[in-house]
């Protein structure tokens, strides 16, 4: 009997899609529900299909942002899972910290040239930690916009340690936000307003969450490298509109599309069938036994 697993988020109901999914021996359904960021139908989905699934996935927010070995709550995310007993569910930040550690490592032999100069923004570094840890240890020079991106405050700031300071002093208080003030949701991803041009052209390389770099980025991205996640058909062709030279996704892509990590650390959860989520050392050891590797895509 085949898998099946469902990734519910609060994004935009215009980028769902399913899929099946060939792990090792194992055909999983994987699909994505959007709710157009209306939190009580995602609350009602997941207590819906609690015990109707294999694994979920938590998309369009966190349940908790993971900066190296601290795990900050997120409110608004926790509230959405709060009636799931059974099903085990992720928000991905397993998979973000095991996979994209390396994700440049992986990437790079396979671009054309060495990048010069080496320097990277990153729109929003807080949920995406290791992958800021794998372009630190590559030598970049890195600017977090984690405060401009993320609460409109035009404060960059440079370095690992000060991004974990910077954590720990706001994600407390951060964590009990409404996704809204957070987060594009529904309707709010498919908006491209131009922002922060400035750090956008800080160096050749962009690296984060997707909706963000989308969000604000600039008509004009030519000979950029985009290190990402959850891109659609429609968001490589304006990727590739806008002049990127390369787009890296941590995921495979299937069917003309990269899923969440959310959607794919759940499909590794039914994969190994132990009914609960999945260590760090657990996520690592699969990652090698399927031989999981990104996506990379020379647009122009």
């Amino acid at each position: 009997m085949m898998k099946r697993v469902v990734s519910i988020s609060l994004g935009s109901s215009k980028r769902n899609k399913t899929v099946e999914l060939k792990l090792g021996d194992q055909t999983i359904s994987i699909a994505r529900i959007g709710c157009d960021g209306d939190e009580k139908r995602a609350r009602a989905l997941f207590a819906s299909l609690d015990g109707q699934v294999d694994a979920m996935g938590v998309g369009g927010v966190e349940l908790y942002v993971r900066v190296a070995d601290k795990h900050y709550p997120l409110r608004s995310g926790l509230n959405l899972v709060k009636d799931v007993k059974r099903t085990p569910y992720t928000d991905g930040r397993g998979l973000k910290y095991t996979l994209e550690r390396e994700l440049f490592q992986l990437a790079e032999p396979h671009l054309d040239s060495s990048i010069n100069p080496r320097k990277a923004m990153m729109p929003l570094a807080a949920d995406r930690y290791g992958l800021a840890e794998s372009l630190d240890r590559a030598g970049f020079d890195l600017v977090f916009c984690d405060l401009m991106f993320g609460l409109g405050l035009p404060i960059p700031v440079k370095g690992l340690t000060r991004l974990r300071r910077l954590a720990g002093l706001l994600m407390p208080a951060i964590g009990l936000m409404p996704i809204s003030m957070l987060y594009p949701t529904g309707q709010n991803q498919d908006e491209n307003v131009p922002k922060y041009e400035q750090w956008f052209n800080y160096g050749p390389v962009v690296a984060g969450d997707f909706l963000y770099i989308r969000r604000h980025m600039p008509v004009d991205l030519t000979g950029k490298i985009i290190l990402t996640n959850t891109t659609t058909e429609e968001d490589v062709a304006l990727l590739q509109e806008r002049g990127v030279s390369y787009l890296v996704t941590g995921t495979p892509r299937l069917e003309g599309r990269s899923f969440g990590t959310n959607m794919m650390e759940a499909a590794l959860i039914a994969y190994a069938g132990l009914g609960r989520p999945l260590t760090d050392a657990e996520l690592h050891d699969l990652i090698r036994e399927l031989d999981l590797k990104p996506s990379i895509q020379k647009l122009n």
